[in-house]
């Protein structure tokens, strides 16, 4: 929900009048816009799923969309497939909004849907894959950053019969996640792109305003230790007014909403709407997923040439830290770009919008094109 709320508020200040895509934080993300994009969808079934918690799921499954047939190179490999990986609370479906569709899917375009086949999967705990509002609540496996890449090396790999990527990129906890897939499976990968997220275990603030979001959920008496029969509309609201302003674009909202009066109501329908499509334990989980995420000690691993994008209004990856500096001269050929602040970015949901990184991706995919990248 964090991608979903977060992409919310940011997405529908920029644009008042379009249909809200993901926040970059949110427990459940808004209704994907009816898609122009022609998609396919599909569940892949894990057995006995194992956790790194040491917790089993006799069967894990998870949904995915694609967009584009697969194409094989003259070995019989597939060699066009791209993976996209949603923030927390999103969904696979989040990239069909015209803001990031539009911008990349078309004739010509960097992600141009007759070159390049798309795999959009709704990571575990998320969307229409297993998740503990199935029925096991807080009784569903306690799953991490680690559990959610091995599960998508699953289904790319035995479910989908992919040997290597043509690239791999994510958006918020989808780009912790490219990192993490650099390092687990370096050559799985000819490009990983990141976008908006850091390189090191989430704490400070970015802990912090987390662990605040699960205490509020689990202190609303509604809650009862995760068997509510009743949302705990409480706990929630607490939630989305946290996923709120981390998600939030200053100079952005200002433009759009100099009144008062109106401010408010816009916090106040963006903080309804997020309650009403929320499950409690959903978030909890989402949230607590980050906890054992650090790939920091790890960053010489990442060997694939990598792009990584970050904004300079995210609230949740703050401008004025130096990991990007530093992590970047640890790997071996890696790029990284802040997107300056305008009326016109949208916080930690900037990385949604591909018209701000676009040319990027375009520089990636071109520098990457030898297929012994």
């Amino acid at each position: 929900m964090i991608a979903a709320l977060l992409l919310l508020a940011a997405q529908t200040a920029a644009a008042p009048q379009a249909t809200p895509a993901a926040l970059p934080i949110s427990a459940s993300p808004a209704p994907a816009p009816t898609s122009k994009w022609p998609t396919a969808e599909a569940d892949f079934h894990i057995r006995d799923f194992h956790f790194a918690s040491g917790e089993t799921l006799p069967d894990l499954k998870l949904h995915y969309t694609t967009l584009g047939k697969p194409h094989r190179d003259a070995r019989g490999q597939i060699d066009n497939a791209v993976m996209v990986l949603h923030g927390t609370g999103g969904t696979g479906q989040q990239f069909l909004s015209p803001q990031f569709a539009d911008q990349l899917y078309g004739p010509g375009q960097p992600l141009d849907i007759t070159r390049y086949w798309i795999i959009l999967p709704d990571n575990i705990g998320h969307g229409k894959s297993s998740k503990p509002s199935d029925g096991l609540h807080m009784r569903f496996p306690r799953y991490d950053y680690d559990d959610m890449v091995a599960a998508q090396y699953r289904l790319l790999s035995d479910g989908l019969g992919i040997r290597r990527m043509r690239l791999i990129m994510g958006t918020s906890m989808g780009c912790m996640h490219s990192l993490v897939w650099g390092e687990t499976h370096p050559d799985f990968a000819r490009a990983l792109m990141p976008l908006a997220c850091e390189p090191v275990e989430l704490a400070g603030l970015n802990r912090m305003w987390r662990q605040l979001l699960i205490d509020g959920i689990k202190a609303d008496p509604a809650w009862s230790g995760g068997d509510y029969t009743a949302p705990p509309v409480q706990g929630l609201r607490t939630a989305a007014t946290l996923l709120f302003i981390a998600g939030a674009a200053p100079v952005n909202l200002q433009k759009l909403y100099p009144d008062r009066d109106k401010a408010a109501a816009f916090a106040q329908e963006r903080v309804a709407k997020s309650i009403a499509g929320t499950d409690a334990n959903d978030l909890i989980y989402q949230v607590d997923a980050s906890r054992s995420y650090n790939p920091w000690p790890k960053l010489e691993a990442i060997t694939a040439p990598l792009t990584w994008i970050n904004s300079a209004d995210d609230f949740i990856n703050p401008r004025n830290l130096d990991y990007p500096v530093r992590a970047v001269a640890r790997m071996k050929d890696a790029r990284f770009r802040l997107i300056p602040e305008t009326d016109d970015t949208h916080g930690h949901g900037t990385h949604t919008w591909a018209v701000n990184w676009r040319d990027d991706l375009t520089a990636l995919l071109a520098r990457t094109e030898a297929p012994g990248k």
